[in-house]
């Protein structure tokens, strides 16, 4: 005769493994990816009339990237690794070229008058381009805008940008804006 064997009670494991589950979950933390920083427009009043404004063509850098990964800074062809340096020739316009963008004597409060440049970055994707050219074309030209705002700070403060406190962080921001336009995708093969 066969002796039996005495069963373990399993019918609160399922009770206890959720409690365990729930008790990870509001204690930890979950990595939050963080997005491309970009700053938008204000939202327009309701009651607030459109107005034709007109932008100088030489204040706009067209940056284009075909569906294959193909990229265009202004009307010649560049490689990605030289797109920061073209963006920060663009932005400084050192010798005030009239191909370049324009520059406007700017009151920044807390640092006095200083000469901020109207240019703009206008990236246009084409649907078909790669995900990875579309963050490396982003990552130049960001870069390209910290390097000069981390110049602007050494030259002004003696100190990288990110050292600086949020006062100081807030008038280099307002000296060297970061102005990317970003097109809805489309075909640019075809412009």
């Amino acid at each position: 005769m066969a002796k039996k064997l005495p069963e373990i009670n399993s019918s609160s494991t399922a009770d206890i493994a959720f409690l365990l589950l729930s008790f990870f979950l509001m204690t930890s933390n979950m990595e939050q990816n963080s997005g491309l920083q970009r700053r938008l427009p204000p939202m327009p009043d309701e009651n607030q009339e459109v107005q034709n404004q007109k932008i100088n063509r030489r204040n706009i850098l067209v940056v284009k990237v075909n569906s294959a990964d193909r990229l265009m800074a202004g009307n010649e062809p560049i490689d990605v690794s030289l797109l920061k340096y073209k963006v920060k020739e663009y932005l400084v316009n050192a010798n005030n070229d009239p191909k370049l963008p324009e520059k406007e004597m700017k009151n920044i409060e807390g640092f006095g008058e200083y000469e901020v440049s109207k240019g703009v970055i206008s990236l246009q994707n084409d649907r078909g381009t790669s995900y990875q050219m579309y963050i490396a074309v982003q990552n130049e030209i960001v870069k390209a805008i910290d390097e000069l705002r981390d110049d602007f700070s050494r030259a002004h403060y003696g100190k990288p940008y990110l050292s600086l406190d949020e006062d100081k962080q807030k008038i280099v921001r307002e000296a060297i804006p970061q102005n990317i336009s970003e097109a809805e995708p489309k075909d640019v093969s075809k412009n």
